[in-house]
């Protein structure tokens, strides 16, 4: 009992002093580090993190959260690499972020189970239970909200394909090239789609080709409807009429979103009727079990 108190209490104390060292109120940065944005040459030059601070513990930990948060994915069957879906999501954190992030919400998870075991007291068992499931659920609910996240954004991207398609469309019938129809719809756009071709006009600006820059967000999306269209916008240098293509693209993807909808709506008026059926055949069942019964009892006189 006293081993562990100690332990929690070293913890506790290494997590405080890991927090408080990033507070301006608490920590107060040396003179040097504040004057040195105001030298010449300075702002290049920045000072080590100390060794008992966040940069320094996430330098440290950082590899192997890496590896042990890759191999976690792999063994609960996750094969999309977590830098494509961060990338997607246009996620500010890269993969080792989020792996250290993940570590630490494991961490706190086996903290907490601790606790709850010293106080609670239960069986081996379940204290086994705790210890393993606490971090194992810190690791998984982040895991899940980066999947969710990636799904709703290739969702929102197919939804949006088809008017953002007939915009690129008419702005190609009006006479515009492809990078400025592409820039226009990012710029007026609010959405998914306008998003991710900002994203491809940057690639471009950074002297990427435009064939180039759009097959790599039709890899990234990972929405079959894009790599469509982006097969359609690749024909741009060679097709003569690039607008009608475009926009027979926009009524085949239309096409598909309206078939969607209309199953999922007779998938949702067959379910109305599955507890409708139970209601029916509950009472009848009952009604039928009430002779049954009773037959067999005078049978078995």
């Amino acid at each position: 009992m006293t081993r562990a108190v100690v332990a929690s209490g070293l913890v506790l104390w290494a997590g405080l002093a890991l927090l408080f060292a990033e507070l301006r109120w608490f920590a107060r940065r040396p003179l040097s580090e504040r004057l040195r944005p105001y030298v010449a040459g300075g702002m290049g030059r920045r000072q080590r993190a100390g060794l008992l601070s966040f940069e320094s513990f996430h330098e440290a930990v950082a590899p192997a959260a890496r590896a042990l948060g890759e191999r976690s994915s792999a063994l609960f069957g996750i094969a999309e690499e977590l830098d494509v879906k961060l990338a997607r999501i246009h996620s500010g954190l890269d993969a080792t972020d989020f792996r250290v992030r993940q570590l630490g919400w494991s961490v706190a998870g086996l903290g907490l189970a601790g606790l709850l075991a010293l106080a609670v007291r239960p069986p081996a068992m379940i204290t086994v239970l705790f210890l393993l499931g606490c971090p194992l659920l810190g690791f998984l609910a982040l895991e899940q909200r980066v999947v969710a996240a990636s799904d709703r954004w290739k969702r929102r991207l197919y939804l949006e394909l088809p008017v953002v398609t007939e915009q690129i469309g008419m702005l190609l019938g009006a006479g515009y090239s492809l990078t400025a129809a592409l820039d226009r719809v990012a710029r007026r756009g609010h959405g998914a789609v306008a998003q991710d071709l900002s994203r491809v006009l940057a690639r471009i600006r950074h002297g990427l080709s435009e064939t180039g820059a759009l097959r790599e967000w039709a890899a990234l999306s990972d929405v079959d409807a894009v790599d469509r269209l982006v097969g359609v916008l690749a024909l741009n240098r060679e097709a003569a009429d690039l607008g009608r293509l475009i926009a027979e693209e926009a009524r085949g993807i239309r096409r598909d979103v309206q078939r969607e909808l209309i199953e999922t709506m007779e998938r949702r008026g067959e379910q109305v009727w599955i507890p409708v059926t139970v209601a029916t055949l509950l009472p009848g069942v009952v009604f039928v079990g009430i002779p049954f019964l009773e037959a067999l009892a005078i049978f078995g006189r």
